[in-house]
């Protein structure tokens, strides 16, 4: 068997029992990566030498007898907005070509602790933002992967890496792992550090894991979810059992809410049949819920924040090498700039009313079942797709998780996203995962 499929505690269990080495786990990615890398084009910056010689380490170090993390061995990919000291960092724009940072972000120093092996970088849009990369859709080259985690997913999708970081200040983690067929999570605004990461909003950027299953999502989330000192947004969350919870069955079958937003409607037209069809597999788990009033100015109020702090993060960026960058982040910052104090304030207050308001309908649910994308990846390369369908839940700080759970006509992957209470990221992945298995045993 390819190494390369693998899932990530498959490969964690076999190297720390021996029946596999680290280097030969990192031969098999490496033969993967150069049979589709040419096709799918995930990777900012690949060293196969260089990942032969930390997988080498890693071996020594295990057959020295020295205690092993919760990762040893495993390779992980990391989205080209987070810095690496041993390899370039350069957000997706030419105005950073060659950069090389002299730290490690906080995540990439936590995976490097757990005994995890940064195996390179992948593609990102611009800045994060929506001007596009290189990366292809893995299930069909000319189609988007979406956006900004396009290298993170599409890596992941053609098993080129078993995990890879990404973020999500919009729908960046979620919209991508939808389009290319993976499981993307985005946890709590606050559980993972984004020190050492490119800043766009400080109000709105999280980190997102995106792997094969939900297991292996939890094992690196419980490594990576830890306070930080030097991200203020951070706090303290138990996840000593973090992964066992997650394994576990359910007390009861989780019910789940149905809530269509005002944003169901832009939903394409074979996907919203395809995903109605998705709901009726499962009807005894869905209460369909009205949209409620006060989602209504959430897409304003995000676009505020995030564009007046992209103006802000982005100005001198913006001022310097403004015939260099992408017409859709200059046109965000100009926005950004236009903005009055008052309204920004107010978008700032809701996001803390609008949520004590909603968070009730958690006392009687799992969690919120909703499309993760507006339909299948679009066709060609210049646009990565909307991010609409997780606006609302990224401005409001709540965990999420999309599932690749439809199959179109078209054999092209359509995310499910749930969506869970604030601080409840245990059950929200216990009940995906249960979802995820409920749906592969019925088919």
């Amino acid at each position: 068997m390819d190494l390369c499929l693998l899932s990530a505690l498959e490969i964690i269990e076999k190297t720390k029992k021996g029946e596999i080495s680290s280097v030969e786990v990192a031969k098999s990615f490496i033969d993967r990566i150069e049979k589709f890398e040419n096709k799918i084009k995930a990777w900012a910056f690949f060293d196969k030498k260089f990942f032969l010689e930390k997988a080498q380490e890693k071996d020594e170090w295990r057959l020295s007898g020295k205690p092993l993390g919760p990762l040893h061995g495993l390779p992980i990919a990391i989205k080209d907005i987070f810095k690496t000291e041993d390899m370039p960092t350069q957000y997706g724009t030419p105005i950073r070509e060659n950069y090389q940072s002299r730290d490690d972000a906080k995540v990439v120093s936590i995976l490097r602790s757990a005994g995890a092996i940064i195996m390179g970088k992948t593609v990102t849009t611009e800045l994060a933002y929506f001007d596009p990369g290189k990366t292809t859709n893995p299930h069909d080259y000319s189609r988007t992967p979406g956006g900004s985690s396009s290298g993170s997913a599409a890596a992941v999708a053609s098993f080129m890496a078993p995990i890879a970081i990404g973020s999500q200040t919009n729908g960046s983690t979620i919209r991508p792992a939808s389009y290319c067929g993976v499981v993307g999570y985005k946890p709590t605004y606050g559980l993972v550090s984004r020190d050492g990461a490119l800043a766009q909003s400080f109000l709105l950027d999280q980190v997102g894991v995106i792997a094969r299953n939900v297991e292996d999502v939890a094992l690196c989330s419980s490594v990576i979810i830890k306070k930080d000192l030097e991200d203020k947004s951070t706090i303290s969350y138990p996840t000593e059992d973090f992964l066992t919870r997650v394994q576990a069955k359910p007390f009861f079958e989780p019910q789940l809410i149905f809530i269509a937003t005002s944003k169901w409607k832009n939903l394409d037209d074979d996907a919203k049949k395809d995903f109605e069809k998705f709901l009726k597999k499962i009807d005894k788990q869905v209460t369909i819920y009205s949209n409620p009033s006060y989602f209504e100015k959430i897409f304003d109020y995000h676009k505020i924040i995030h564009e007046t702090d992209m103006a802000y993060n982005f100005l001198s960026t913006y001022e310097k090498h403004k015939k260099k960058i992408g017409k859709k982040m200059i046109e965000a910052i100009e926005r950004g700039l236009s903005y009055k104090a008052k309204d920004y304030a107010e978008a700032v207050d809701q996001m803390a009313i609008i949520y004590d308001t909603f968070k009730e309908a958690f006392h009687h649910y799992h969690a919120i079942i909703t499309p993760a994308t507006t339909g299948y990846a679009p066709k060609g390369l210049s646009y990565t797709g909307s991010p609409e369908f997780c606006t609302t839940w990224t401005y409001l700080g709540m965990p999420a998780i999309t599932l690749p759970l439809i199959e179109g006509s078209a054999k092209l992957p359509l995310g499910v996203q749930l969506v869970g209470e604030k601080l409840d990221d245990t059950r929200l992945l216990q009940t995906a995962n249960w979802l995820l298995k409920k749906i592969k045993k019925n088919d």
